[in-house]
């Protein structure tokens, strides 16, 4: 049996940490839970997961993201619930300044499923998908 029972938050360091939190908050709808200004970091919920974002410092040499050359996150995978909520957020996330979309919503292997794929604005990958039910 497992020690541990679930994931509690997860840390990820951003490039801009009020463009991501804009992002979260405003285009998935996401709540503002804390803000350290002092740190700078801040908590953001989907009711389900909680994530902590820290600024990156940038007065220190910055390494952006790379999945195939860092060790640590490679992307994060969020569900929907819907294709049609899928397809409504591909199309808000492909028109928000900063985002980088790697690939629109599309199968899965031989689907139904569906997922799509890219960087907000703060430099983090991440995929959306609808598990096909």
């Amino acid at each position: 049996m497992a020690e541990t029972s679930g994931l509690n938050h997860l840390g990820l360091s951003v490039m801009n940490l009020d463009a991501t939190t804009e992002f979260f908050v405003t285009v998935l709808n996401w709540e503002e839970t804390a803000r350290d200004d002092s740190y700078p970091r801040n908590s953001i919920t989907d009711g389900s997961l909680r994530l902590t974002l820290w600024q990156v410092d940038h007065s220190a040499p910055i390494n952006g993201f790379d999945r195939r050359a860092n060790v640590g996150l490679h992307h994060l995978a969020l569900t929907v619930d819907t294709e049609t909520d899928l397809n409504t957020l591909a199309q808000r996330i492909s028109s928000w300044p900063g985002v980088v979309v790697d690939f629109m919503p599309e199968l899965m292997g031989r689907g139904p499923r569906k997922h799509m794929m890219f960087r907000e604005p703060g430099g983090i990958r991440v995929e959306l998908t609808w598990p096909g039910q």
